[in-house]
């Protein structure tokens, strides 16, 4: 029942967010054929429900060949590879919206573990890999939330590669298979709230009050510490 009842507020919801915002994705899409590299939506092969890939839509924010340059799939605070119209969708994370349609499609949930690429996904241990997509991904989720603003913890370490795979994505993986484990209307619904409410109040520590038995760690230690540890090294 909680299955059927997700998908038809899925689609339900999805629409009535693509009607609502239309007088905002229509500017977004001629400021972006005006701007940048000319292109509006940036497609990218993720790993979705039971482990099958997918083309996830979202707004281009940076430059097609980014993934060659710099960081790779890796994205930092003021990365230069990001337009100066990128920088505002991403911040206000309205880049994200064309994933509606993924949703529309039944490629992704509103609500689910963030779906990732290839490799990232191989990186998780195996017994990670085989429980984190028993569900839809989502536009949003337990992962988005408590790192709505990851391209700063990266920002500040001296290798944001090394850091990712160590500290983040670890953190990450706990955070989604919590989801698996606690996945419900209610917990579904308090995360859409949450959504709303770190775009507004991005220092919020709020979901640790709402969302029980949630993994935490503290990001800012963290980094003073594999900052320090790689310094050593």
């Amino acid at each position: 029942m909680y299955n059927i009842l997700k998908r038809f507020l899925d689609i339900l919801l999805s629409l009535f967010a693509m009607i609502c915002l239309s007088p905002i994705l229509i500017p977004v899409c001629i400021i972006l054929l005006l701007t940048g590299e000319h292109y509006i939506f940036y497609f990218q092969k993720r790993i979705g429900y039971k482990n099958r890939p997918f083309g996830m839509y979202k707004f281009a924010t940076m430059l097609k060949n980014s993934p060659n340059i710099g960081t790779g799939m890796m994205t930092l605070r003021n990365d230069s590879r990001v337009f100066p119209f990128g920088r505002f969708l991403r911040k206000t994370k309205i880049n994200e919206i064309p994933q509606l349609i993924n949703i529309l499609k039944g490629d992704m949930s509103i609500v689910g573990p963030r779906p990732m690429v290839d490799k990232t996904f191989m990186a998780y241990p195996e017994e990670v890999r085989e429980k984190i997509y028993d569900c839809r991904p989502g536009l949003t989720g337990i992962g988005s939330i408590v790192f709505r603003d990851e391209e700063l913890y990266l920002s500040k370490v001296n290798d944001p590669v090394v850091f990712f795979s160590q500290v983040i994505q670890p953190f990450k993986g706990a955070l989604e298979l919590w989801y698996n484990d606690h996945k419900s209307l209610y917990t579904d619904m308090s995360l859409i709230f949450l959504t709303a409410w770190v775009i507004l109040f991005p220092k919020s520590q709020l979901v640790y009050r709402m969302c029980k038995d949630l993994p935490d760690k503290d990001m800012d230690r963290a980094v003073e510490e594999f900052n320090l540890r790689r310094c050593k090294e």
